[in-house]
């Protein structure tokens, strides 16, 4: 088997979701990746990543602070809220490596991950507070966030009072924004 059909072989069947950008288009993914998001190869290749964000101004920030990050050096990490197809927001990771560091988003090569707890050491949040955060983003109320966790709708609701106690959060939307916010402290 000639090498070049074993590297895309091998790209394209990964168990690492793996993308190559292209001035923050999606040049190449493989299906690893496309799965992870729930779209079909075809479906992302040629799009903005800005599909996969759950908001443009999230699209932003990450790109500017990737961007400042890329000045030093050619990788960059951090972890994010993403989304899903099904418009469900997650904690990803996301690992990137530049090819062209005079002009960094000209051609990078991108892997993610789910992540299932995502520390949030800026607030100086409990686990459990971190892990409700994750629900209030996707919209669940308490009651549906303790059926999920299996705990009384009670203790949902004294942990998220503390959430909006300890980001100054008076309604569930500013709740939610400075959850986001709280999670790029960059922002």
């Amino acid at each position: 088997m000639p090498s070049q059909n074993l590297e895309e072989l091998a790209f394209r069947e990964s168990p690492a979701p793996q993308i190559i950008t292209e001035r923050r288009h999606i040049l190449r993914c493989n299906q690893a990746f496309a799965a992870l998001f729930g779209y079909e190869v075809e479906e992302l290749e040629g799009e903005l990543i800005l599909k996969l964000y759950p908001s443009s101004a999230d699209y932003y920030e990450i790109g500017d602070r990737c961007l400042r990050a890329l000045r030093d050096k050619t990788t960059y990490e951090d972890e994010r809220f993403m989304q899903h197809r099904d418009r469900q927001i997650f904690w990803a990771r996301a690992r990137g490596v530049t090819l062209t560091p005079t002009e960094p988003f000209d051609l990078m090569i991108w892997s993610f991950e789910r992540i299932h707890h995502n520390p949030i050491k800026t607030a100086d949040l409990t686990r459990r507070e971190q892990e409700i955060s994750g629900y209030i983003v996707n919209g669940l109320t308490c009651k549906e966030t303790a059926q999920v966790l299996g705990i009384s709708h009670r203790t949902v609701e004294v942990h998220r009072g503390r959430l909006m106690k300890k980001l100054g959060a008076k309604n569930t939307a500013e709740l939610v924004s400075k959850i986001i916010m709280v999670t790029n402290p960059e922002h």
